[in-house]
């Protein structure tokens, strides 16, 4: 009985050692997925575009334009004093508050605080380095950023995952590099 035991273990033991058998791989076409990506994004770019065009149509309080980078804005202040904007390397001194879609507050000035960017030399959200370019110094521009050019599919803290945004920004000052 003891040698059937010990002949019936080895015989399992060699039988459970079989080499591995290599598992193909799981071929995923690329261009399926871009193709179904592309559509995607551009229902969320129209959604978007026809929740910001409700709400300029709305507005009749603003006068908003129309940016060559896709977005829209409109000047709380506008300063025709200067004609000064920005240049590559040039340092802006801003703040700004934003809110969703539905004009709720998701951060706030004080939340922000004063931040400093060096013109297209820092990372900063597309529309905010765009935007920034538009500006003197003392104006305050409204800024209707579609998420492409905000924080786009992932998102960032209260900001959800493809979430339009409103930017109020203060151009405090500009210096010359």
């Amino acid at each position: 009985m003891k040698n059937k035991l010990i002949l019936l273990v080895i015989t399992a033991s060699m039988l459970s050692c079989s080499s591995p058998i290599p598992r193909k791989p799981v071929v995923r076409n690329s261009s399926t997925f871009l193709k179904e990506s592309i559509e995607r994004n551009k229902i969320v770019n129209k959604l978007e575009e026809t929740a910001f065009l409700e709400l300029i149509k709305k507005d009749s309080t603003h006068i908003y334009i129309s940016s060559a980078n896709g977005f829209w804005y409109y000047y709380v202040n506008e300063n025709s004093a200067s004609n000064k904007l920005p240049n590559r390397g040039d340092e802006v001194i801003y703040s700004y508050t934003i809110k969703d879609i539905n004009n709720q507050v998701l951060y706030t000035e004080e939340d922000l605080g004063e931040r400093s960017y060096l013109v297209d030399k820092q990372e900063l959200i597309t529309g905010l380095q765009d935007g920034l370019k538009l500006m003197k110094e003392d104006e305050v521009v409204t800024f209707l950023f579609p998420s492409h050019k905000a924080y786009g599919y992932s998102g960032y803290q209260k900001i959800g995952s493809n979430q339009p945004l409103i930017y109020t920004v203060k151009l405090k000052k500009i210096i010359a590099k």
